[in-house]
């Protein structure tokens, strides 16, 4: 078995990596496994979308250069529990084994396998949580009278109409407009249609 071993250290913890490096590297031996690579994030949040060396990680679990990734513990690898699941979903479809060792977690045995289902559910659980919470929010929004979503857009078709008799391509409107070319284009149309309406007869 090839090991990637992951390590992390925040800027808040007075350590080095050295500790978890050490007891992941006694442990692959113990397992008879062959390390592989050792990824290492200094001083980055765990927080942080990007880390270099996670990405590395993730990257080289795509080419296939190891058989199993070994962490020191949950938290150090999983930025949230979602992307914790979404990464253990990604290793699975990798064939990749995934093992934290002070979790006692081992998603290459049945008994890591049944954990993996219930984070998983957990995740599932967590983000209905967070849906349910932003739709209460925008209810109560609306109870108190406040718009949801993007301000309306007010367009000047008539300068629109103007700017391209004057021979004006459409980007070139949208540029001077400071609008898209889609939203140009749409005004454009809804005035040519309103002044192509028959005007009703009077009696």
């Amino acid at each position: 078995m090839r090991t990637a071993i992951y390590a992390r250290v925040s800027t808040t913890v007075r350590q080095d990596a050295g500790m978890q490096t050490r007891e992941m590297r006694e442990f692959t031996e113990a397992r008879g496994w062959k390390l592989a690579d050792e990824y290492v994030d200094s001083g980055v949040c765990g927080a942080k979308d990007s880390r270099p060396e996670l990405n590395r990680l993730m990257a080289d679990a795509k080419r296939r250069k190891f058989d199993v990734v070994l962490v020191w513990k949950l938290d150090r690898f999983g930025r949230s529990l979602r992307h914790l699941v979404n990464a253990l979903a990604e290793f699975e479809a990798l064939g990749i084994a995934f093992v934290s060792l002070t979790d006692n977690l081992d998603l290459s045995t049945p008994a890591g396998r049944l954990m993996f289902q219930i984070i998983g559910a957990m995740g599932e659980f967590e983000r209905g949580l967070i849906q349910e919470r932003v739709r209460a929010g925008m209810r109560n929004a609306r109870a108190k009278g406040a718009r949801i979503g993007r301000p309306r857009m007010i367009v000047d078709a008539a300068k629109i109409d103007t700017l391209r008799a004057s021979g004006l391509s459409w980007p070139s409107i949208a540029r001077e407009m400071g609008l898209s070319v889609g939203t140009v284009y749409q005004a454009a149309r809804r005035l040519s249609k309103r002044v192509c309406e028959p005007v009703p007869a009077t009696i």
